[in-house]
């Protein structure tokens, strides 16, 4: 039983109330507690040491990423971040000064986002350390962009570079808050996630959330720097454009329009996030699954995203 089948196995009947505007399957749970002109945003995420990181990696670089993943997620339903509480899980013999250099690269991270951090918990865990971030944002009412909303026609864009984040990108990436929140306050967004997955994965999220399918240009997909030097004279790698849609934690936005708006929204990106890549990959189409267009014609995608026990 991988991840997506033990979630959904777990969530056939999990208990709501008035609150739950959006609940189970979305980027966070989408709450209404009253707020005037706004709902709150709350998600939780976790990175385990040897999954997410290793014990060589900078600690600083460990507590970044660990509150950077909920943020990237609080973007991805194009949100603004306000507090987050931790949980620390650590072996018996851990050494202090480690884990405080961990909480100064996410307490950094905290104040560049103006986000709160206000408590958590502290406990043991055997053998290796995990940390577990709460996050709590806003959105405007009637703002919250779902994975839901993709429409036969839309044009699907992507920020950024894929593939290749264990290069070091996957501890150093910056969540696309005010990309996002721009791309909301600018244009109607039919679908919207940021790319944890893969993009074959994630990709197909919005797929099955939207019951629709998707038609890819190979030429038009973004691969990293860091995918294609990985490949070269190292024939177990993965090739650059598998690595891209398969690799995982590349943390950009995935999202689709109208394509009616697909070259006016290009022409004001450029002038709003001039160092930023954004690429129109495909299109959305009636049915299901993915296509991928190239030199040869159209073929079903036979990769898929990352997946845990898998």
């Amino acid at each position: 039983m991988n991840e997506f089948e033990l979630i959904a196995r777990l969530t056939r009947s999990l208990p709501v109330n008035a609150a739950v505007v959006t609940g189970v399957g979305d980027d966070c749970a989408v709450l209404d507690l009253g707020v005037p002109d706004r709902l709150v945003l709350f998600k939780t995420d976790a990175v385990v040491e040897g999954v997410h990181f290793t014990s060589a990696t900078p600690p600083e670089k460990i507590g970044r990423k660990a509150l950077a993943r909920c943020l990237s997620d609080i973007a991805a339903m194009a949100g603004t971040p306000t507090a987050a509480l931790v949980t620390l899980a650590l072996p018996e013999k851990f050494d202090p000064e480690f884990v405080a250099k961990i909480y100064d690269g996410l307490n950094a991270l905290a104040e560049q986002y103006g986000v709160a951090v206000v408590g958590g918990e502290t406990t043991t865990n055997p053998g290796r350390i995990l940390i577990s971030i709460s996050l709590l944002g806003t959105v405007p009412r009637g703002r919250q962009v779902l994975r839901g909303g993709a429409k036969v026609g839309d044009a699907i864009f992507v920020t950024g570079e894929l593939g290749g984040s264990l290069a070091g990108r996957h501890l150093e990436f910056e969540p696309r808050l005010a990309e996002a929140r721009w791309l909301a306050d600018h244009f109607s967004l039919h679908a919207l996630l940021d790319l944890s997955d893969g993009l074959a994965g994630d990709l197909g999220h919005i797929l099955n959330a939207s019951r629709v399918g998707a038609e890819i240009l190979k030429s038009a997909v973004p691969v990293s720097r860091a995918a294609k030097l990985a490949a070269r004279g190292n024939s177990s790698a993965r090739p650059p454009f598998v690595a891209a849609l398969a690799d995982g934690e590349d943390f950009e936005l995935l999202f689709t329009v109208a394509s009616r708006d697909a070259v006016k929204l290009l022409d004001a990106w450029k002038k709003k996030f001039p160092g930023l890549k954004l690429s129109c990959i495909g299109r959305i189409v009636a049915g299901g699954g993915i296509l991928i267009r190239d030199r040869h014609g159209a073929h079903k995608l036979n990769a898929h995203g990352y997946v845990h026990f898998a």
